[in-house]
Parts: C-alpha cells; structure tokens; sequence
C-alpha cells in the first residue's frame, strides 16, 4: 500500500515550544494549559490539535460513508472531537468523544453514520484498541 499523502511536521521545545509543517502551512506556538500546570499561554496544544484533526478527518469520513449509503449529509453538519489526556500509571493516555450534529436526520440515521464512519475514518481506525472512543449524536 501506499500513501494517498504524506503531512511532515516538525516539532521544537516540546509543549511549550512551536510546531511547523514542511509546507509552512501551519507555524504555530505551544502553549501547556494551566490545568497542567503550565501558564495557559496563548498557544495551542498537542491535545488541541489531535482533536482539530480527528473532527475534521471524522467530518471527512462521514461524508463518504452518507455519499455510499446515498444520504444527503445536511450542509450544516458538525463534528465536535473533545480529547482529554489521562495519567495512566507511569505513562499517559488519550480519552476522545465524538460528537455528531445532524440537523434534519433521524437519531437512528445519525447514530448509523456515525457508527459507520467510525469503521472508515483513519483517525478511528488508528486508534481503535488503544484509546476510549465514545460516540454520540446533539441532542
């Protein structure tokens, strides 16, 4: 198999440093949140990141599941991905919720795509077995 696409980042100073793709697209500081014990700058954080990317990777997916299964996704769909970091023993872990807002469609239609994106969406499949993934359809 081969990459579709390759993202290269570059990270410097840990979480209170910077982080730069190779594209420059991205150029951004990091900051530790005071819940960490840090000094809640203004820059952004690893966890912050991850769940940027799984919502949007997430969005992505379902859109392809909904085209499959030939459901019209509603224009204003969203994906809200809430990711906490755990102390686990000597080490730390990831707790994610995905949230899927569907206006428009049923319950029973949200949960089956949401369910079903889980199966397809790279970020999913990665951490399938080794970080908690709770999914959940707005009220």
């Amino acid at each position: 198999m081969s990459n579709l696409y390759t993202a290269e980042a570059t990270a410097t100073g840990g979480r209170t440093g910077s982080v730069k793709t190779s594209d420059d697209r991205l150029d951004l500081n990091l900051s530790r949140p005071s819940e960490m014990g840090g000094d809640g700058g203004p820059g952004t954080n690893p966890e912050q990141l991850f769940a940027a990317g799984y919502a949007a990777c997430f969005q992505g997916a379902l859109g392809v599941v909904a085209r499959r299964e030939k459901i019209e996704l509603p224009d204003d769909s969203t994906v809200t991905a809430r990711v906490g970091l755990q102390k686990s023993g000597l080490a730390f872990a990831l707790d994610v919720e995905l949230e899927g807002r569907f206006p428009g469609l049923s319950r029973e239609q949200a949960h089956a795509l949401m369910h079903a994106a889980h199966q397809v969406c790279p970020y999913s499949v990665a951490t399938r077995d080794n970080v908690a993934v709770r999914l959940k359809v707005a009220e």
